[in-house]
């Protein structure tokens, strides 16, 4: 409730910020592509497209930059002894998660209702996309949130390196639709795997989704070793005011 009041105040419309943000960035990409008839090599509607695409990237490339710097403004805060480091990353991606997760929901309904696009054709396969698309959120942003507090150029390097992410993601192409060699390459990016198996939620039969969620769990499973031993070092150094 504190990371909620800090983040979004008690004026205008508060806390529902949290999901009417994201959901203002995916439908103005959403109209845009929609205008402009951008191509992604398959027959499927640029709506559902870009909804399934953004929504995903806006899930699991926010929490990054949320743990970033996200002790300093918190020390006081840890003055008391039960509050730990864990739980000001958790707090943060907690409400990250919840934001993307209302906004992809809502808009979702609203697109099916006034007929831009069809209901899931597996809404399993949906839900344990998104649920693979937030582990791997989870685990970066921990890794990164660590890092950032040793070295002040993990802030400076993210913004750029996760702006150059976004199109090979696979929030704008189709797998299927690329070169052998290319598919090769974009598959050993862990998220690529998460949108194809959310779109195959989505579309069904109509194209062919290329991913291997174990090699996916197995990259989360390794960036979540990693970032919770640097979680654990720098918890160590880190002195409350």
């Amino acid at each position: 409730m504190r990371e909620v009041l800090t983040r979004f105040g008690r004026h205008n419309i508060g806390f529902l910020w949290l999901f009417v943000e994201p959901m203002l960035f995916t439908l103005g990409v959403t109209i845009l592509w929609s205008v402009a008839g951008a191509a992604h090599g398959s027959d499927l509607p640029i709506t559902a497209f870009a909804l399934t695409g953004y929504s995903s990237v806006l899930l699991w490339r926010n929490m990054p930059g949320r743990c970033i710097g996200a002790i300093e403004p918190n020390l006081a805060l840890m003055y008391h002894r039960h509050v730990k480091v864990i739980d000001i990353f958790a707090a943060r991606l907690l409400l990250e998660a919840a934001g993307a997760t209302i906004s992809f929901m809502v808009l979702s309904l609203i697109f099916s209702v006034i007929g831009w696009i069809s209901p899931p054709e597996d809404i399993g396969k949906v839900l344990f996309a998104w649920f693979m698309l937030a582990w791997f959120g989870f685990s970066l942003a921990i890794l990164m949130g660590a890092w950032s507090e040793q070295s002040e150029i993990v802030d400076k390097l993210w913004h750029p390196f996760s702006y150059l992410l976004f199109p090979l993601s696979g929030a704008a192409f189709m797998v299927d639709a690329l070169p052998t060699t290319a598919q090769e390459f974009l598959l050993l990016l862990p998220m690529v795997h998460g949108i194809e198996l959310l779109r195959e939620g989505y579309f069904g039969s109509t194209f062919k989704a290329h991913y291997d969620i174990g090699y996916m769990a197995v990259c989360c499973a390794a960036l979540n070793l990693i970032g919770f031993a640097k979680m654990r070092q720098i918890s160590r150094t880190v002195m409350p005011e």
